[in-house]
């Protein structure tokens, strides 16, 4: 199998993502609940990788990065734990339904006011207009670092200009960039980044967090066992144990370590981006001129060497999507993803929501021959269609 579908979990992981969480699995007690050596080693590693992560985004302070379940549990933490009771906040179509859904039950719950600025028919976000919207009572500004639809990268540092000029805060996902795409939070001004494990961090599912500047007040969002302040009557409020209520994935976090370490012992994100950058642009410069296919995004103005999520997001003349994705694995045995991608207001802006896109991504283990095996399946379908 030809697996391009990294864009919703990496199926390749490093052999020593693998080991770790064996071991941890036969080794960890429970991080913060008592003295033993099997705690204390637990908390070992979770401390490490809480200090990882923290170099990974550019946190200053790794007491800031709190672990979660995925980017999903983290912008819910995120959103929930800022924006309350009638306050403003500003979006994009960009947005995965991990940021709409948390957004729309606000909307729903308590009169929060929600606005989205809109992108053109490359998928670029108009910058323009999420100045505009953003006004002096805006809450948070909530964005995407990368679309999971298009691949392409939004100027997270500008964003944030523009938020905090209003007095705003911003909130990034970063869930298609963290490995892959350089994020610095001090250096891009960023308030808070959500980012997940089981994509380009190569770690296993069910991990993942959110990092916070210092001086950003984010409320609880559950309460439960901490290991600390067991008299307390609320959820203690220092860092981390305020977004951290109950046990945490001590073996998975010993694989997320040890794909942070696999990251950087190949040379880093850059290092890692350009590689997945050369694999997508491989695949799009295949595809651009079959008979009948269309391609999402900015690639047509975009310099080879520009951020990008590795992403080529196509369709077949009028072809379903799930039709191409289903004749992709069946004839060539390629995994993609068709359909709406849990993104439905780019999907509307694109014009592509009864159609869908078919979505091929790439990781670091995704090869030259992979690419060109897959370019060779979709001019066969074009050409047939």
């Amino acid at each position: 199998m030809i697996y391009l579908d990294n864009a919703a979990t990496t199926l390749h992981k490093p052999q020593s993502v693998i080991d770790a969480v064996v071991a941890a699995l036969g080794s960890l007690g429970n991080a913060g609940r008592g003295a033993t050596s099997e705690s204390l080693d637990a908390s070992r590693v979770v401390h490490g990788c809480r200090e990882r992560v923290a170099r990974l985004l550019g946190c200053s302070v790794p007491d800031h990065v709190a672990f979660a379940a995925n980017s999903t549990a983290a912008l819910n933490c995120a959103i929930r734990g800022l924006v309350g009771p009638g306050d403003h906040v500003v979006t994009t179509v960009l947005e995965h339904n991990s940021v709409l859904r948390p957004l729309n039950r606000l909307v729903d719950e308590k009169g929060v006011r929600v606005e989205h600025a809109g992108c053109d028919a490359r998928g670029r976000l108009d910058m323009g207009e999420l100045e505009r919207l953003v006004a002096p009572d805006t809450r948070a500004v909530v964005v995407t670092h990368a679309s999971n639809v298009t691949g392409n990268v939004v100027d997270v540092a500008r964003v944030a200009r523009i938020a905090h000029a209003a007095g705003a805060l911003c909130v990034v996902d970063a869930s298609q960039t963290a490995g892959c795409v350089p994020v610095d939070m001090s250096a891009m001004g960023l308030d808070v980044v959500c980012f997940t494990g089981h994509k380009g961090l190569m770690g296993p599912q069910g991990t993942g967090g959110l990092a916070c500047a210092e001086g950003v007040d984010v409320r609880p969002y559950s309460e439960g066992g901490t290991g600390v302040h067991s008299f307390d009557r609320r959820q203690p409020l220092g860092w981390p144990t305020r977004l951290e209520a109950g046990t945490l994935n001590a073996h998975g976090l010993a694989g997320l370590s040890a794909g942070l370490d696999f990251i950087e012992g190949r040379g880093g994100v850059n290092a890692v981006g350009a590689h997945d950058r050369a694999m997508a642009r491989r695949l799009y410069e295949g595809v651009r001129d079959l008979p009948g296919v269309t391609v999402y995004g900015d690639w047509p103005d975009a310099d080879p060497a520009a951020p990008r999520a590795g992403i080529v997001a196509l369709n077949v003349g009028a072809l379903d999507s799930s039709s191409v994705a289903d004749m992709l694995m069946e004839g060539w045995g390629i995994a993609c993803r068709p359909g709406a991608h849990c993104a439905p207001l780019m999907h509307e802006a694109l014009g592509t929501k009864e159609q869908g896109i078919v979505r091929l991504s790439v990781s670091w283990f995704t090869t030259e021959a992979e690419v060109d095996a897959a370019v060779d399946a979709v001019r066969e379908i074009a050409e047939a269609a």
